[in-house]
C-alpha cells in the first residue's frame, strides 16, 4: 500500500490529524556496495555470496575494516541495515586465521601475525532473544559456507552444566548476556582460561540498552573481562566492537562503555544500504475527557488488565491528574498504538508495533485483536 494511503489510514480522513504533531516524507536511497575486504575467509565469503550477499555494503566494509585492523569500532547505521555482517565477518575470520595463514601467507594478515592460538569471539546482547536468532543466522551462515572447524554456542544461566563445560572447553564464539558475563565467566574465570587467553574481538550489540546505572555496571564487568584477558594472553586484549541504531552519539556512547578514549574510537554512522520511501510521523495521543468522578479530590484512570470484569482496559499505566491542573492526562501510548494497528490491518497494512515492555505488547495485540473481531472476525487472526 502506498505511503500516502496508509498517512490517511493513520489520520482518519483528518479527524486525527491534531494528534500527528510533525511529518517527514524521506526518498528513497540507492545502496553503494564495496569489495569484500582482501583479509576476509574466502569460505566465509563464499557463504555470504550463497546467502544472497554478492558484495557488502560500504559501511558493512568500513567497519569490519577498522575491527580487523584492531581498533574499538562503534557501528551507529539503522535497523536493518546489516550490522551483523560487519562484526561477524571480522570475528570469524580471526577464529579461521592460523589455517587462512598457512594457505595465503602470514603477510596478508597484519592483524593477527603473530598470534598461533586460535582466536575465540564474545558476543553480548541484552537480551536471551536475541543471542538466539543470532546463533541462527551464525549457524546458517557456516551452513552455507560448508565451515565445519568453527564452533558457535550460547551459554547463559539456562544452559546445563555439561553444556556448559563444552562450552568452556570447544566454543569459539560465545554468545551470552552482561548478567552470565558478570555473575559465572568472570568469577569462574580459571575454567575460562582457554577462551580468554585467545578472545580477540567483544562484540555488544544494542548497545543503547547499557545506560544508566544499569550501564555503569556492564561498562565496570566489561573493563574486568579486558583485565583478565590481558592477564591470561599478555598482550592488549581484545577489540571492541559496539553496535547501535538509535545511539546519538556512538563513539561517545562506545567510548564510555568500554573505558577509553573517545578518539580511540571509529565510528560509522552513514548508512550506505538502499532504502525505499519513508514518513516518519510523531504522534501525540489525544487528551482524555474529563472524569466525572474522582479519589479525594484527584481523578484517576484505571490501567491496562484491572477492569472490572477483569479483561484488559485500554491503558497501560495509571493516571492520577489533580483538578486544578491545566493539562489533562493524555491516553496511553499503549492503547493509542492498539488502536492505530487494528486500522492498519484493517487496510490490508503489514505493521509492527514495538512496546517497552512484554505486558505491553499483550496489551496491545489484545486490544487491536478486540477492534478488529468488532468489524471483522476473521481480521483478528490477520
Amino acid at each position: 500500500m502506498p505511503a500516502p494511503d496508509l498517512l490517511d489510514v493513520l489520520l482518519a480522513g483528518g479527524r486525527r490529524a491534531d494528534n500527528a504533531t510533525h511529518i517527514a516524507h524521506l526518498p528513497a536511497r540507492e545502496g553503494v556496495h564495496a569489495d569484500w575486504p582482501a583479509w576476509a575467509d574466502p569460505a566465509l565469503v563464499a557463504g555470504y555470496r550463497a546467502l544472497g550477499v554478492e558484495r557488502p555494503w560500504r559501511h558493512q566494509v568500513e567497519a569490519a575494516d577498522a575491527a580487523w585492523h584492531g581498533q574499538h569500532t562503534a557501528l551507529g547505521t539503522s535497523t536493518g541495515s546489516g550490522k551483523s555482517l560487519a562484526f561477524w565477518l571480522p570475528a570469524l575470520t580471526s577464529v579461521r586465521a592460523d589455517s587462512l595463514a598457512a594457505a595465503a601467507g602470514t603477510a596478508a594478515f597484519s592483524r593477527i601475525e603473530n598470534v598461533r592460538s586460535r582466536g575465540s569471539v564474545l558476543y553480548l546482547c541484552p537480551t536471551k532473544a536475541l543471542a538466539a536468532d543470532q546463533l541462527s543466522g551464525v549457524e546458517r551462515l557456516l551452513r552455507a559456507a560448508d565451515v565445519r572447524d568453527l564452533r558457535v554456542a550460547t551459554c547463559d544461566g539456562d544452559t546445563p552444566f555439561t553444556e556448559r563445560r563444552w562450552v568452556q572447553d570447544h566454543a569459539d564464539a560465545v554468545l551470552t548476556n552482561p548478567d552470565f558475563l558478570h555473575f559465572s565467566m568472570l568469577p569462574s574465570h580459571a575454567r575460562w582460561v582457554r577462551f580468554l587467553r585467545s578472545l580477540r574481538y567483544v562484540v555488544v550489540d544494542e548497545g543503547h540498552a547499557f545506560r544508566g546505572v544499569f550501564g555503569a555496571h556492564v561498562s565496570l564487568v566489561l573493563r574486568r573481562l579486558e583485565r583478565l584477558c590481558q592477564h591470561y594472553s599478555g598482550g592488549p586484549g581484545p577489540v571492541f566492537l559496539v553496535a547501535s541504531a538509535t545511539t546519538a552519539e556512538p563513539a561517545r556512547s562506545a567510548a564510555r562503555l568500554v573505558g577509553v578514549d573517545e578518539r580511540d574510537v571509529v565510528t560509522v554512522t552513514e548508512n550506505t544500504a538502499p532504502s525505499g520511501t519513508r514518513t516518519f510521523v510523531l504522534w501525540e495521543p489525544p487528551e482524555l475527557p474529563p472524569a466525572d468522578s474522582g479519589v479525594d479530590g484527584f481523578q484517576v484512570v484505571a490501567p491496562s488488565g484491572v477492569g472490572a470484569d477483569g479483561a484488559t482496559t485500554g491503558t497501560d499505566e495509571w493516571w492520577v491528574d489533580a483538578p486544578e491542573a491545566e493539562d489533562r492526562p493524555r491516553r496511553s501510548a499503549t492503547a493509542e498504538a492498539a488502536d492505530l494497528l487494528a486500522d492498519l490491518t484493517c487496510a490490508g497494512a503489514r505493521s509492527l508495533a514495538f512496546t517497552r515492555s512484554r505486558r505491553g505488547a499483550e496489551s496491545v495485540a489484545l486490544s487491536a485483536q478486540r477492534a478488529l473481531n468488532a468489524v471483522d472476525p476473521a481480521l483478528q487472526h490477520a
